[in-house]
């Protein structure tokens, strides 16, 4: 099932792939279910799948890298809708979208492990993770590079049945495939990082964990437009 939030003069509303109105999908999972149906179409602004309060990512995680796996936090206020222009940052070095994998979380993380981390999720949305990986040397800790202006676009549906074992990525730049991978290519698998991210910080409902670069990663420039495609979503982001 695909979902997502529409705001209207009414308020935000959570709808499915038809933007008919659904019932909170938070709620819906908790009740052990999928989200009803609720009411007809609704129209309005599609805003980004979701609205965290916390975004975690997850560094290290790509089939390059020797060292451990660790996370980091960026911004919510840094999170754009799909089709919205991004801005480059032109004192930050060369910049670079990176395709990812973003959970969904779907409740309180409090008992989360590996075995029972699909649990606890809503679903899964593609995320284009952009950065100025040269601000790295001086920034470890990847303030600089992640913080510019609307540097975490989302795309704009959760694909509530894709699972978080076997997630398809695929990562396009002026219509141009750079990059076709997946969850599997992950050195650390996703529910390995969320029960990681659960066993050193709450998350709850609407939390977003990225999942790290599995080969998905490409230098672009402004002028350009990246497409990210995971699972049944796509996000499509200019860049100015």
């Amino acid at each position: 099932m695909l979902i997502g939030r529409i705001r209207n003069a009414d308020g935000v509303h959570w709808v499915d792939g038809d933007r008919s109105l659904v019932e909170d999908p938070f709620a819906a999972l908790a009740a052990g279910r999928a989200p009803a149906v609720l009411g007809p179409r609704v129209d309005g602004e599609q805003l980004p799948a979701a609205d965290p309060a916390v975004i975690v990512g997850i560094a290290q995680n790509g089939p390059a890298h020797a060292s451990p796996v660790q996370a980091w936090l960026k911004s919510p206020r840094t999170v754009i809708a799909s089709g919205s222009e991004v801005v480059l940052r032109r004192d930050a070095g060369t910049a670079v979208a990176e395709g990812e994998i973003c959970v969904v979380m779907g409740a309180a993380t409090s008992g989360l492990t590996v075995e029972n981390a699909h649990e606890y999720v809503l679903g899964v949305t593609a995320v284009n993770d952009l950065s100025s990986p040269d601000r790295g040397v001086a920034d470890p800790r990847n303030f600089e590079s992640k913080s510019g202006v609307g540097y975490t676009p989302l795309a704009a549906w959760i694909d509530t049945d894709a699972g978080i074992d076997d997630v398809a990525l695929a990562v396009e730049v002026d219509g141009v495939r750079v990059a076709k991978t997946g969850s599997r290519e992950l050195p650390m698998a996703i529910r390995e990082c969320l029960a990681y991210v659960a066993l050193w910080t709450p998350l709850g409902p609407g939390d977003l964990v990225m999942t790290g670069a599995p080969h998905s990663q490409s230098p672009v420039s402004p002028g350009q437009t990246v497409t990210i495609r995971v699972a049944g979503v796509e996000l499509v982001t200019p860049l100015v």
